[in-house]
């Protein structure tokens, strides 16, 4: 995500793209794998032609029968509420996702639909910040450089407790991001509960159209480079090269790549990053679809700019997710960076959007990312190798201990030469662009 406004990178259809957790509150590629094959309508929805029947072995009588006993004797609480029997159908429908227990599975009904595939492809007002589900509760995984959420002092790791005063117990991160996404200018409560904080707090948002950056750089006094890697969008591997062209003619050899907030994005841009810096053919993420189905491997790309020589120091948090723990997982297991900072979120499943009906669609997990190695990402995100906290007394007073430790750790390290060859660029097998898109 750069400074300069950008276009939203849109998900073609059977694109595959990885992202922090479901939804983002904010135009942005959002990481699902749509594809163009049709699951069989439910019964009493128009299918066309497709006949839908019972799963072999599985009594759906109970079903039925509760569905009528509804029907039967069911009132309403209320003199105006009337629960139309489509309304039944999608909540039925909503529970046999649910049973799953898997907060990434869910069903679409037409509205709920609708709002995702505008997530996809559309610009909206939002707060600028990634939510997910963290220990069944919403939670911040980032606010976004220079959006509203992070001018109303947003952090990663903050719980929403209540979405303009309506409590987000038991709230899908769907629901959430509808209730927070809406009509740019209009303003959005949060009521957000922080580590080290006694009391619950409330911030005001009004909402924008957010921008969203993708990579900063900066040549410290020093002599240690930094790349602020904030997304991992479509363009982002050739705007990490040229932030790559900047370290080298930097004359340093000491590299901090900050992934701290980093919510993830497109896969194919966490192997090509990946790639600089790994010989090709190494494997960078398992993408694992169970025990009956054959582990499909991405490997890296015939870069390999840079020699065993480079140290990096990878800086991590809780913010960071997804395929930023896919890019800091490869590096660290190849033991080319050290990782500094804090546990990552923990993002590391494939969803799959398929629709039910021309207007409903399903959700599902269909994958999980392993590491190299075999971890799976998801079973609490990646430890760094060296734990180190940012607190709030850290950010009221303006330091930075994560990133004063990443700087300790290169200082630790003695140099040599950075590339292995004259040019790293041309040898690479990228085109030398003139132009930063």
């Amino acid at each position: 995500m750069d400074d300069t406004p950008q276009q939203t990178p849109n998900v073609r259809r059977s694109s595959r793209v990885v992202t922090t957790i479901i939804l983002i509150v904010l135009a942005f590629g959002i990481g699902y794998l749509v594809r163009d094959s049709s699951l069989p309508a439910a019964v009493g929805l128009s299918a066309g032609n497709t006949e839908v029947t019972a799963p072999p072995g599985v009594d759906t009588a109970p079903l039925w029968k509760a569905w009528n006993l509804l029907k039967e004797k069911y009132v309403s609480a209320t003199t105006t509420k009337v629960v139309s029997e489509q309304e039944m159908l999608w909540g039925a429908i909503e529970g046999l996702a649910a049973s799953l227990n898997d907060p990434y599975t869910v069903f679409l009904p037409p509205v709920e639909s609708k709002i995702f595939q505008e997530n996809i492809s559309g610009s909206f007002g939002g707060a600028g910040m990634e939510i997910g589900l963290r220990n069944s509760v919403i939670t911040v995984i980032a606010p976004l450089k220079g959006s509203p959420a992070e001018r109303a002092g947003i952090r990663s790791g903050d719980i929403v407790y209540k979405i303009d005063d309506v409590s987000t117990e038991g709230l899908a991160v769907d629901q959430a991001v509808q209730k927070i996404r809406g009509e740019i200018g209009t303003k959005v409560k949060l009521l957000l509960i922080r580590e080290g904080k006694s009391e619950p707090f409330e911030v005001t948002i009004t909402r924008e159209t957010i921008q969203v950056p993708t990579i900063d750089t900066e040549m410290r006094s020093d002599g240690v480079f930094v790349i602020k890697f904030y997304q991992f969008s479509a363009n982002s591997p050739q705007l990490f090269r040229e932030a790559l062209r900047a370290f080298v003619n930097a004359n340093t050899d000491k590299l901090v790549i900050d992934l701290r907030g980093n919510p993830g994005g497109y896969l194919e841009a966490a192997v090509d990053t990946a790639s600089f810096f790994l010989p090709p053919g190494k494997i960078v993420v398992r993408e694992n679809f169970g025990p009956e189905k054959d582990e499909v491997l991405h490997r890296t790309r015939a870069y390999n700019v840079f020699n065993d020589n480079l140290k990096i120091v990878i800086l991590v948090n809780q913010g960071s997710a997804s395929a930023s723990e896919i890019f800091a997982g490869a590096l660290q297991e190849y033991g080319r960076a050290k990782l500094v900072g804090e546990h990552t979120f923990g993002k590391g499943s494939v969803q799959e959007l398929v629709p039910v009906t021309s207007e409903s669609s399903l959700k599902v997990t269909i994958a999980r990312w392993l590491t190299p190695n075999g971890r799976s990402i998801s079973d609490g995100g990646l430890k760094p190798d060296i734990e180190v906290k940012f607190t709030e007394k850290d950010l009221e007073a303006g330091d930075d201990p994560q990133m004063e430790k990443a700087v300790e750790v290169l200082k630790s390290y003695g140099g040599e030469l950075i590339n292995n060859v004259e040019n790293p660029f041309e040898q690479s097998g990228l085109s030398q662009p003139t132009t930063t898109p």
